[in-house]
Parts: structure tokens; sequence; C-alpha cells
């Protein structure tokens, strides 16, 4: 074999090694069994290798804020855009406008392309129908509905504290009662609670197994118990609910740069959304180009509160603390 042929099979042996060895780190607010499938996805689509650890969304932010000098990952999946936009204040983000996002709409990216949604998720009662059945009620459809005394130590649902899902339910409340209404109807609330979960989805399976009776969700994690067989009802605040854009973003100074960036085309695309629906991962796509197929998912016949991002990222912080202070003290 001739020096010129050894040298060259040399370089291409490094260049595939080099291809091979191609990695990306990120967190994951999204719920860990749909951000392994995604993941999986990506890998197999291009061949990059993700390393990702799943923290609920106040438990992802701290470590972003803490890393931010020293990033440790490149990439964040899911968790709701007022996420994003508290971070972005903390210099977290480095924008960029993914290759396939002319097909969502702008109210689903930031203006200055720090995140990008790809998904629609929102909140929902989830309730045991046993539970219903036993004590001759009707599921929920109301948010008083939940004052109810039978209903006393049977709620569970996510603490603020750590859960986007949580924050949520806050800036809904408040969007429909007015911000002193809503936090009395919290306190109130409060009477009933059983527990406040560290994750949004924590207290979805207690509600399927009977340990207690009802709570509030987003619609993918309450559709995730429903398809697994659970005795269990969803539906919907007929005075009106708010729902999360569920994002993504490329970590600023991350040391897998080009692999983030093409993660984050890949999950805005086409391609993607086609992926989710597919496989019942239970978002609405934010891509007009895809529809899902679950009538449940059917944002047109539900009562939907839009909430300005930036408004809910400004006052995470505030409302956090005055549930602190007002609700659970």
């Amino acid at each position: 074999m001739s020096k010129k042929l050894s040298a060259l099979l040399a370089g291409l042996f490094v260049l595939t090694a080099s291809a091979n060895a191609a990695e990306l780190n990120a967190y994951s607010i999204m719920p860990e069994k749909y951000a392994s499938q995604i993941f999986a996805e990506f890998t197999k689509d291009t061949g990059i290798k993700v390393n990702f650890l799943r923290f609920s969304t106040g438990e992802a932010l701290a470590r972003l804020t803490a890393e931010k000098g020293n990033p440790q990952v490149d990439v964040m999946l899911g968790g709701p855009a007022d996420t994003y936009a508290a971070g972005i204040k903390e210099g977290i983000f480095e924008a960029y406008r993914p290759a396939n996002s002319d097909a969502i709409a702008p109210e689903y990216r930031d203006p200055n392309n720090y995140w990008t949604g790809i998904g629609l998720i929102p909140l929902c009662f989830l309730t045991n129908t046993k539970f219903l059945e036993k004590n001759k009620m009707q599921a929920p459809t109301k948010w008083a509905d939940l004052l109810d005394p039978r209903y006393k130590n049977n709620l569970q649902m996510a603490d603020a504290r750590t859960s986007g899902t949580a924050t949520e339910r806050i800036y809904s409340l408040v969007k429909v009662m007015g911000e002193d209404e809503a936090f009395k109807f919290q306190k109130a609330m409060n009477a009933n609670v059983q527990m406040y979960t560290k994750s949004g989805a924590g207290g979805a399976m207690p509600i399927a197994t009977g340990q207690c009776a009802a709570g509030i969700f987003y619609i993918v994690d309450a559709l995730d118990i429903q398809q697994q067989g659970y005795p269990v009802t969803i539906t919907y605040p007929e005075d009106g609910t708010s729902f999360g854009i569920e994002a993504t973003g490329v970590i600023k100074g991350g040391k897998n740069n080009a692999e983030a960036k093409k993660f984050v085309d890949w999950v805005t695309s086409k391609k993607f959304a086609e992926f989710i629906v597919a496989n019942k991962i239970n978002y609405v796509p934010t891509r007009n180009d895809v529809k899902t197929s679950n009538p449940i998912l059917d944002l047109s016949k539900i009562k939907t509160i839009s909430v300005d991002v930036t408004w809910k990222g400004d006052k995470r912080k505030e409302y956090t603390q005055r549930w602190i202070n007002e609700v659970i003290k």
C-alpha cells in the first residue's frame, strides 16, 4: 500500500471517528418517557448521541442559572416558554432562528429567537371515575367545582416552587378571576389538597390508582394516564384555561453548539411534529402544517385563554412567592 493511500485512509478513519463522536448534552423538562423517545429518534436520524438529564421546571432553571459561567449542557428540551423568558433575563440562552420555523406562528416563537415553541398544552382536570361514581358526582367543569367539600384531602397538584404546571395554574386563575380573587380561591382550594408534588405530572398516578380523587394537569400528562387504561376522566374548565407553550432553546456557551442547533432545527421540523402525533406524545403541534387526530386536543372546542409569555416570565417569581405566603403558609 502506498504512503499516499495509507495517509488518505488514516484521514478517512479520523473523520469517521470524529463524526461518530458527535454528541449533545441536554436538560429536559419534558417527561422522561417522551424525552427519551424524542432523543432516540433524533440520534437515529442524525447519528448524534444525546446525553440528557430530566428536571422539573424550577430545578432546570436554577441549574442553568448557576452554570451559566460554565454551561454543562448545550440545549434544553421542553418546559413552558415562560421558563425560557425568565432564563433570557439571566443570559442563559443563545438567539437562534430554526431553519424550519416559518410554519410556526409568531406567537409561539420568541420575537428575538431565544426559544421556539414545539407544542401546546392546555391545563385540564383529571378525576378518578370510581371516586365520582362512589360519591355520585360529575367530573369538574368549572374551577369552583374543586372547592366541593367532598374533595377534602383528595386533590393533588403541582408545587409552584418547582413546577411550571403549577405556575401555569396560577396564570390561568389570575386571568379568569383577577389577581386577588385568584389567590383567595387557591387558599380556599388548599383545604382540599392532600399533597403538592414536585413535578407537574406527579399527582397523576395517585389519581389513577385511587390514592386521591382529582387534580389540575397539563393535558399531555392527563392523557398519558388515560391511555394506559386507568379509570380517569379528563375535563376542561368552562370558565377558561390557559395553555403552556412547550419550547426548546440553545444554551449560550454550550460546548456542542453546532449539534444543539441541529437539534433545534430537527425538533421544530414537520417531521418531528408528525412523529409526536404518530407516537401519541400528546402535545398540540405548533406547526400549521401538521394537525393532531385526537379530538380532546382540538383547541377550538376549549375556552382557552392566551397569556403573554413575557408577562408570565415577569410574574413568575412574584406569583410563586405570593402563593407561598398566601396559600400554603
